[in-house]
């Protein structure tokens, strides 16, 4: 059921596995500890930490006792962790060994309602005796499982309504939301994706492999591995480090992999280096394969019969660099730039689904479908298990009854949320007559798919009185190859918008060569005629795309760093935190507006 990689002399070796049977056992325990602790059903239980296999085994113990298990994100700061302990009323933790220290950060407001630690781990005598001092009690995993050996307590009757879980979402404004999801909307959206995979003939089966990395935390993980352990099918633990992650698949093989856009981002530029560094017959065969394969399957052909030689001789490679065994790519959390999404569809001997949900529908709500091209930069058709329309939104000029229906998506069904913990004014607002108001804009297209293209909040007047959706024109610009990443802001006292643009390292490079411009990355980032020539990129996207003159970008800053949790300027799932990046690069965005006007 589970496993990890032993580390024998330092080095990482293969991955050792405990049963079905041997996890049950545990569960048991743990489940039998906790309760000796004073934990009755309905009790909040906080696990923080990377995935591991104790996670698991600590969330199916809160299934199996009907306690809330409340994740506290790994990536969060001790702000928030603070926040979501205090606020759910946690009365006992889970949490990673290395993690104890940011734990006794949130000392002594968090100690209000926490009277039991557990770590994944081992406890350091210090800190044993800091926990002890605010009249914590503090356990070590395998003193914990002692606790509850002599103990027997029943399972409690659980109800399909009860709540499972309190997931606090990340927000790009403002304290986390603490969203409830019932059991019910888990075995649902479960049931959904069952369906989904065996309607394109791709069902699970207990051979299956999955890589644990993103964050169990989040939604989008916890659903899959919820999926996964539905059908008996094998989880393994990367080592929680990104740079180690391709060689943990290459050591795992994994058969689904699944990932948020920037793990695809950074798979696809290893992959383009690794080409440019080839000989030019090596990228001659490489791009003509490519060109060849791609025509192939937007005739209607499935990826594995598009070019079965070009498969073999040239895509092989990439196929092993993921394992060898993955069949199915699944990217969530935030959009995939198409021509990300083409290119894996081609070179993976994949397939490349991308999906859409939020923590308030319990993840997957829309998901792409193999082998269809036309669907490319879209979310795919809805689940099965939802009721879904388009809500017109007039201040934006979207119709939802016009020939190309686009407005705000709204959901509905069992998957949805229960609310939002003590918040009930915040309920009220997303969740009207049964409908869930998502805040995202999308357009139907005529195959049935579903298009994201704005967000409704971010919508900004300029000076002269012009509405510009800020999201969509990002969408666009985007599909720049040299830009990576863009961040657009104008505000209602400018007349034109400006950008910080982390651009597309080899695109930069390549250029300098060819107008004879030296100077590593950085440096080229500072150069005017840099920045002039990635506006000269943008201008041509925005043509070719028919922008408005107001929408197109006038000024840009370029950062050779990428927009990051680390600077609190991106969410644990991607996600822009607008107020965040423009205090950071407030300074920078008062000197295009000073220089351009």
């Amino acid at each position: 059921m589970l496993g990890r990689r032993e580390i024998v002399n330092g080095m990482p070796g293969q991955y050792v596995w405990i049963t079905y049977k041997q996890v049950y056992d545990l569960v048991i325990k743990v489940g039998n500890s906790i309760r000796s602790r004073g934990v009755e059903p309905g009790g909040k239980c906080g696990i923080y930490g990377a995935n591991c296999s104790e996670w698991i085994v600590s969330m199916e113990a809160c299934n199996a006792h009907g306690l809330f298990c409340v994740p506290l994100y790994d990536t969060l700061g001790v702000g928030a962790v603070e926040y979501i302990i205090c606020h759910a009323e946690v009365s006992i933790a889970f949490v990673e060994e290395k993690k104890i220290p940011e734990l006794l950060k949130t000392f002594p407001n968090s100690t209000k309602y926490m009277k039991t630690i557990v770590s994944f781990g081992k406890v350091a005598p210090e800190q044993r005796e800091q926990i002890e001092n605010f009249g914590l009690t503090v356990y070590s995993w395998e003193e914990f499982l002692k606790l509850g050996e002599d103990k027997q307590y029943d399972l409690p009757v659980k109800k399909k309504s009860d709540i499972c879980t309190i997931m606090y979402t990340s927000g790009t404004t403002g304290d986390p939301k603490g969203v409830m999801i019932s059991n019910d909307s888990i075995v649902t959206i479960i049931a959904g994706v069952n369906k989904i995979l065996e309607c394109v003939n791709e069902q699970l089966i207990t051979k299956d492999v999955y890589l644990s990395y993103l964050p169990l935390a989040h939604i989008f993980d916890r659903v899959i591995e919820e999926l996964f352990i539905s059908h008996g099918a094998s989880i393994g633990f990367w080592r929680g480090d990104i740079k180690l992650l391709l060689e943990d698949i290459g050591e795992l093989k994994p058969t689904i992999f699944c990932a948020v856009p920037r793990v695809l981002d950074r798979i696809r530029s290893g992959l383009m280096q690794k080409i440019a560094s080839g000989s030019f017959l090596k990228q001659k065969l490489f791009n003509v394969a490519y060109s060849y394969k791609l025509k192939s399957m937007k005739k209607g052909h499935s990826h594995d019969e598009a070019s079965p030689l070009c498969d073999k001789i040239i895509f092989d490679k990439v196929k092993q660099g993921l394992g060898g065994n993955v069949r199915l790519i699944l990217s969530g959390a935030a959009p995939l730039a198409i021509h990300v999404e083409a290119f894996l569809r081609v070179v993976s001997c994949a397939h490349v689904l991308q999906g859409y949900g939020l923590t308030e529908t319990c993840a997957g709500t829309f998901v792409s479908l193999p082998n269809e091209m036309t669907m490319l930069g879209t979310v795919g058709p809805p689940a099965p298990n939802v009721d879904v329309c388009l809500e017109s939104v007039p201040e934006m000029n979207y119709d939802a009854l016009s020939s190309t229906p686009r407005g705000e998506i709204c959901i509905r069904g069992k998957t949805l949320f229960s609310g939002y913990y003590k918040q009930e004014d915040l309920t009220k607002e997303v969740l009207i007559d049964g409908w869930f108001h998502t805040g995202d804009i999308g357009e139907w297209q005529h195959d049935g798919s579903l298009k994201i293209i704005d967000r409704k909040k971010n919508i900004f007047k300029l000076s002269q009185g012009e509405y510009v959706a800020v999201e969509n024109l990002e969408n666009i610009y985007v599909l720049a190859s040299a830009v990576d990443s863009i961040w657009v802001y104008g505000n209602s006292f400018e007349s034109f918008l400006v950008a910080v643009i982390n651009p597309n390292n080899n695109a930069l490079e390549n250029w300098a060569k060819e107008h004879g411009v030296g100077g590593d990355f950085n440096s080229l980032c500072e150069n005017p005629k840099a920045k002039e020539y990635i506006l000269g990129e943008l201008s041509k996207t925005g043509k070719e795309k028919k922008l408005k003159g107001f929408e197109f970008v006038k000024s840009v800053h370029l950062d050779p760093e990428p927009f990051d949790i680390e600077r609190d300027l991106l969410t644990p799932t991607y996600k822009k935190k607008r107020p965040q990046l423009l205090k950071y690069y407030q300074d920078v965005i008062d000197k295009m507006y000073k220089s351009a006007s």
